[in-house]
């Protein structure tokens, strides 16, 4: 039987380990894991993997991942990273925990948390300067007095988000200055707060450095359970498998061509005017692959012979004058985060599991 092409191989007991070495790393200081499942599209196969891992809750920014993977039979504590007023109900439904910044929102989720007699469980996002979601810290004490007094919200933590929109890294300083504000809200308003998640990925390396990681006792893990690497340099983090998803696609065409286009020049099909190194015939071929299904700058070739030139929506080009393809020949492309991303939620990719892709699991949890 012939494979389907392209497709995304995924190396399921490279995640579970991945998850295991992160959840023992982190575990020695008392900092316990929230798998980040949104690159993936809350697959169900791939987060029970995290599970089993020993991963202690599962974040996604997506309410529908978070209602697909407790269809396909879930069991776990469920966060919600980017909270929508308009989601309220189906939050308070679906969600055990979620993460917010605005008291509108708070108080929409109160109002459904008590129609439906529940108890809903929120964390209270901090903007420590990277910019992106937050309550900034001079107008917190307000803030929590406000939520605490909401009707069926539970306050069980604080958390901040960092080297995502504005690149600002994790370090001493603010890590200790989140610490000093989870003490003082505790102090203020005569509460404990349980969950502190000091951000994501990219604390590997203050984590790495710090003597002492204060009240920090969460993180929030997308990229360094799937990929094996922190996210400030993007450098492999050591003992972890890097390459737990791999793109094949096929070779649709191979011939010697002009390097240089010809003729009258104008836009590509993307609004630009490229310009191209005029290297002589060389040997070129063609992938069904495309900017429709991947990102294509986040792709990087297993054969190093192998150059990526440029792509369209469906087409990805490649210098192979040192290593010669045939058409229908396989081509492997590791990948980063955004190309990870976009090629999980392409319906053009075939995605298979290589190993254990059965969604029940059973851990103990980090």
């Amino acid at each position: 039987m012939q494979a389907f092409l392209p497709r995304l191989e995924i190396a399921l007991t490279q995640i579970q380990e991945n998850a295991r070495l992160l959840c023992a790393l982190y575990g020695q200081k008392g900092i316990s894991l929230m798998g980040v499942s949104k690159a993936v599209l809350g697959d169900p196969a791939i987060v029970a993997a995290m599970l089993r891992g020993g991963v202690r809750f599962i974040a996604d920014s997506r309410l529908e991942n978070i209602q697909k993977m407790q269809a396909a039979g879930l069991v776990t504590q469920f966060v919600l990273l980017r909270t929508a007023l308009s989601q309220a109900e189906a939050v308070v439904q679906s969600v055990d925990i979620s993460l917010n910044t605005e008291l509108e929102t708070l108080r929409k989720l109160s109002y459904y948390a008590q129609a439906q007699q529940k108890q809903h469980q929120v964390i209270v996002m901090v903007e420590m300067g990277d910019l992106r979601e937050g309550v900034l810290p001079g107008d917190l004490a307000p803030f929590i007095k406000e939520t605490v007094a909401l009707p069926h919200l539970k306050l069980v933590g604080l958390g901040c988000n960092l080297a995502c929109y504005g690149g600002i890294k994790p370090d001493e300083r603010n890590m200790q200055a989140l610490s000093t504000l989870v003490n003082r809200i505790e102090q203020a308003f005569q509460l404990r707060l349980t969950v502190i998640s000091g951000g994501n990925s990219a604390n590997y390396e203050w984590y790495q450095a710090t003597p002492a990681v204060g009240r920090i006792n969460n993180l929030r893990l997308g990229e360094a359970i799937l990929l094996g690497r922190e996210t400030v340099s993007r450098k492999a983090i050591p003992g972890l498998h890097t390459h737990a998803f791999q793109l094949i696609a096929e070779v649709i065409e191979s011939k010697q061509k002009p390097s240089l286009p010809f003729g009258t020049r104008g836009q590509d099909a993307f609004g630009h005017v490229p310009s191209f190194p005029d290297r002589g015939l060389r040997q070129r071929a063609i992938l069904a692959l495309g900017r429709q299904d991947v990102l294509v700058s986040g792709l990087t070739p297993h054969n190093q012979q192998l150059a990526i030139l440029g792509s369209s929506s469906d087409h990805l080009l490649l210098d192979s004058e040192q290593h010669p393809l045939r058409v229908g020949d396989e081509v492997t492309f590791d990948l980063d985060y955004g190309a990870l991303l976009a090629a999980m939620t392409s319906p053009f990719i075939r995605k298979q599991w290589l190993q254990g892709s059965s969604p029940a699991a059973t851990s103990q949890p980090c």
